[in-house]
């Protein structure tokens, strides 16, 4: 083979590898399968987000969970006879919307038989129902493939807990093929919603193991928590608290003046103020806009949404969400 033929094979080669690579997901995947799916899935949360908002915080948490266990597979979503799928994990037990993924599986069933998968669906559910209630838009690219796999075990050591410290977070985001940027993006989703104190117990109660107080916890918030929010420790797993006081219902830049404030409920929030990099990303995001702190979460969803994804001939297209296909 000459010179100038080989080096043009080889070219061809790259080019066709690389084209491969890019195309694993696609924008519009089903625009000629199932032209109707994206609409179906957008009509369905504009027809009940309103009726229950809180699920925007539950849907983003729970492709979170999905995709930080074997990438964005929808193996969240399995059931297992003997408890031990991801959703039985301690990180999962307070996981909720997965009613809310099965009818929008079974219409969108209705309309295609076979042919959506339940993690684009969770996927693009997660963004509708945060744009529906006043967060960032994000592109979604589709042609993700259902896994067939679900381990309780899996999701224990992957998923990011709230007593973490920085180096585990760290530590569990590049796992993932995210950088401390992400860590600071992403967890800026706390901004909604609402956790339970058994969450934080520890910082409140028994840091140290003596009855003690977590001290990089402001102390005037702890004393508040302690005396108006988790007062009664018999019923911490089921008290909630809300991640972002007064503003738990808006996607906005409160959760990182929390966090500067040292108000961040989780030691994982705290974590962020004990690293130079994350630290100096938050104060930058609070010199900047809303707007350009939409564009940048956008840009670190979309990347967390294409972690391992299955694509091709790869897991399946399940018929129903929490059941792999006979």
């Amino acid at each position: 083979m000459k010179m100038g033929s080989h080096f043009r094979f080889l070219s061809l080669c790259l080019l066709a590898l690389v084209a491969s690579t890019q195309a694993q997901l696609q924008f519009g995947f089903y625009a000629k399968s199932c032209p109707k799916a994206e609409q179906i899935i957008l009509k369905f949360v504009h027809e009940h987000i309103h009726n229950a908002p809180s699920l925007a915080a539950a849907l983003i948490r729970m492709h979170f969970h999905d995709c930080f266990v074997r990438g964005c597979d929808g193996s969240v979503l399995l059931n297992s006879t003997t408890n031990q799928a991801e959703k039985n994990a301690p990180p999962n037990l307070t996981v909720r919307g997965f009613d809310f993924i099965d009818r929008i599986k079974s219409l969108v069933e209705a309309e295609c038989p076979g042919v959506v998968s339940c993690a684009d669906i969770l996927t693009l559910a997660a963004r509708d129902t945060i744009v529906a209630t006043g967060g960032p838009f994000w592109k979604v690219p589709t042609g993700r493939r259902d896994g067939v796999v679900s381990i309780l075990e899996e999701a224990r050591d992957n998923i990011p807990a709230p007593f973490d410290n920085i180096t585990t977070l760290q530590t569990l985001f590049s796992n993932q093929g995210l950088d401390l940027k992400d860590l600071v993006l992403l967890s800026g989703a706390h901004t909604i919603g609402v956790a339970h104190c058994s969450s934080l117990s520890n910082r409140l109660f028994n840091f140290t193991g003596k009855g003690d107080q977590d001290p990089s916890l402001d102390s005037e918030y702890a004393e508040n928590l302690k005396t108006f929010k988790c007062n009664d420790l018999n019923r911490l797993n089921t008290t909630k608290i809300e991640m972002d006081p007064g503003s738990r219902k808006t996607f906005d830049l409160d959760y990182y003046r929390q966090v500067i404030k040292r108000r961040g409920l989780f030691e994982s929030d705290a974590a962020l103020l004990n690293n130079a990099v994350t630290k100096s990303q938050i104060i930058e995001l609070l010199q900047g806009s809303l707007e350009n702190f939409f564009a940048e979460f956008a840009s670190s969803i979309e990347k967390m949404g294409r972690i391992k994804v299955k694509t091709g001939t790869e897991g399946e297209i399940r018929k129903h969400c929490a059941f792999v296909n006979s």
